[in-house]
């Protein structure tokens, strides 16, 4: 099990207008997508997949569990 901090750069269309996206959320992986994790360079950037659920039962704070990873073009 791998537990991160990323941070997500990006830009998308919202209702015809670009949004810059700036924020860091925590993650959480285990298996062969943790080892994935654990072996990129700090900086990489990755293509995740994943699902958001609350870190425990009792806890509003959101944790993105990876289930897939890879490389993103130019990364």
């Amino acid at each position: 099990m791998v537990e991160a901090q990323l941070r997500c750069e990006s830009e998308v269309v919202e209702a015809g207008l670009v949004r810059t996206l700036d924020f860091c959320v925590s993650a959480v992986a285990l298996g062969p997508i943790a080892a994935r994790l654990e072996g990129a360079l700090l900086g990489s950037k990755l293509e995740l997949e994943g699902f958001l659920a609350p870190r425990s039962r009792r806890s509003g704070k959101l944790v993105l569990h990876v289930t897939g990873c890879r490389t993103a073009p130019g990364g």
